[in-house]
């Protein structure tokens, strides 16, 4: 139960961070990192506490461990939203999902002794996200007089719109352009990208070990970065016992799912051989189209439901 209480927040606070960031999408990394002090560091340090009560047995690595295991299972739930006929609720998504990394990086920080309400967490979080190299020019920033131009105003909508959702998906590790892949492995990557694109159009959900799979490198890279600031060094994961996470797990499930519902859909227009006006196409776009509103607005309506 505890476990849905904790998503709870950053779901309730999603969609003040977009309204806030839509008004000055350059100013992205800040407004995240102020908004997340204000309504994200009061509660960091009780998380902790509580965690300390229910695990009286783990010492520092161990409790650094928890937080980190719920905050990437809690990113990566986050990327489901992204697919199919909801391509609008990107930026809400990726609103959620800033959140609770962000979220996690405080946890961190507070179980380190750290006040995760003093103003040097929001500065940390910029240079953490590889905003700013160092936490005094990050400071500056965060003032008000620190505003930079560029932040999108006089742009048209769609332009805002495609600035705003990369540079989110660049904070949330999901964008790594510098990570020294070849050249082919970066043409693989965008092949893959635009399949699952295509794909999803028809059945959503396929998105969902996609993004899963890149939520979870980018809030491990960025927990393994917090770790290493505050610690000096990040924790060692074995490579032994390595499970399967269920989030990931059940995002494959549903994925293939997603693909049965049109693809039996569609067996059953070509077995009963189904025409309107004399042809097949059209009944074959209906069936396209209908099996991916009900994929995906029943998962939508499940997800929602669980949540409140």
């Amino acid at each position: 139960m505890r476990k849905r209480t904790r998503a709870a927040p950053a779901a309730g606070l999603a969609g003040s961070l977009l309204r806030e960031v839509r008004a000055d999408p350059g100013r992205l990394p800040e407004s995240l990192a102020s908004f997340a002090l204000r309504h994200l560091g009061p509660g960091a340090g009780p998380t902790v506490a509580r965690l300390r009560e229910e695990h009286p047995e783990a010492d520092a690595a161990s409790l650094r461990a928890l937080i980190t295991a719920r905050g990437r299972r809690t990113v990566t739930a986050e990327g489901a939203f992204v697919g199919g006929p909801f391509l609008l609720l990107i930026p809400l998504a990726f609103c959620g999902a800033l959140l609770t990394q962000v979220r996690t990086v405080l946890e961190i920080a507070a179980a380190e002794g750290r006040d995760s309400t003093d103003p040097q967490r929001a500065a940390e979080l910029l240079v953490l996200q590889g905003v700013y190299g160092d936490t005094e020019t990050a400071r500056t920033a965060l003032e008000p007089a620190g505003s930079r131009p560029g932040s999108g105003r006089g742009r048209g909508r769609v332009a805002a719109f495609r600035d705003l959702i990369a540079r989110m998906a660049r904070l949330l590790g999901l964008v790594t352009p510098d990570d020294g892949a070849g050249r082919w492995v970066r043409v693989g990557r965008w092949a893959i990208l635009g399949a699952v694109f295509l794909v999803g159009l028809v059945a959503p959900l396929v998105w969902l070990p996609y993004m899963a799979v890149g939520y979870y490198r980018g809030t491990t890279r960025l927990t393994d970065r917090a770790t290493a600031f505050y610690v000096g060094s990040p924790d060692p994961r074995s490579s032994r016992n390595v499970r399967l996470d269920p989030v990931m797990a059940r995002a494959g499930l549903r994925a293939v799912g997603s693909v049965l519902l049109p693809g039996v859909a569609l067996f059953l227009v070509i077995v009963t051989d189904v025409r309107i006006a004399g042809g097949r196409w059209p009944v074959v776009g209906i069936v396209l189209t209908t099996s991916c509103l009900v994929s995906g607005g029943w998962w939508l309506w499940r997800h929602y439901r669980r949540r409140s």
